[in-house]
């Protein structure tokens, strides 16, 4: 049996950690290389940092504190947040991240999802896709969810995956920072529809049953979730404990 993954997020903003709900009201959460260090010595399996704003003011990711976070983990750890190019890539994998992440770069420009998984390998490429329900149906956002590219979830899912992307990292927008549990349609819609592995996101709450639904309910791979883990209302070992309860096998802490 494949264990599941349980993987914190950073999302930063001016070098802190931040979070809001449904894209928006961010509250500071934190020092994001105080918190990257609590979570590798506390059993997560792998630590995803955001640069959530580079993309929108047209930066680069923040460097200086990828170095800073890479140097405090001993997990896989993925950086994202205004990445464009090869340059850019082996800039951060140089600092000390083992993948990427891309968002809106990868929907503009798609052939990039290619290139970087044929020089740097589709181990480490994750796709990253932030998606809201308009009438029924699920659609691709960017721009850190401001922008709705009118592609339909399942079509760019699919498309990433076959470009050679190694992961999907999927956010429901709907349920991101509302913690009532993650939107199991949405996952089921991706999850049972790609080969690669699909990291869900946005909606965990602090009750180990959205974990333990999300997974029994879906083929999702990993579980991703923020303000649960850095407001300790859901330690990383506790939920850990909660799951072997419930027969579902992560790594061990």
């Amino acid at each position: 049996m494949l264990t599941k993954r349980i993987i914190p997020c950073l999302d930063v903003k001016d070098g802190k950690t931040v979070k809001g709900v449904n894209f928006e009201n961010l509250r500071y959460a934190g020092d994001p290389v105080a918190l990257a260090k609590k979570y590798s010595n506390e059993g997560a399996d792998e630590l995803v940092f955001l640069d959530i704003t580079a993309t929108n003011e047209k930066r680069k990711t923040i460097i200086e504190l990828v170095e800073h976070v890479a140097k405090e983990v001993f997990i896989p750890f993925t950086v994202g947040g205004g990445i464009s190019d090869i340059e850019d890539i082996r800039a951060i994998l140089a600092a000390g991240a083992d993948k990427i992440s891309f968002n809106s770069a990868a929907v503009k420009n798609p052939d990039i999802i290619n290139n970087c998984a044929e020089y740097f390998g589709s181990q480490c490429i994750v796709v990253a896709i932030d998606a809201k329900k308009i009438d029924d149906e699920y659609y691709v956002f960017i721009h850190a969810g401001q922008k709705n590219t009118g592609i339909k979830l399942l079509d760019w899912a699919k498309e990433a995956e076959k470009r050679g992307a190694g992961e999907i990292l999927l956010t429901s927008m709907d349920y991101d920072g509302t913690q009532k549990g993650f939107d199991i349609d949405m996952n089921n819609l991706v999850s049972k529809n790609v080969q690669i592995p699909v990291i869900a996101s946005g909606g965990a709450g602090p009750d180990s049953a959205h974990f333990i639904d999300v997974f029994n309910k879906t083929n999702v791979d990993a579980a991703l979730a923020a303000s649960i883990f850095h407001f300790d209302t859901l330690p990383v070992k506790k939920l850990k404990t909660e799951l072997l309860k419930a027969g579902i096998e992560t790594r061990k802490v």
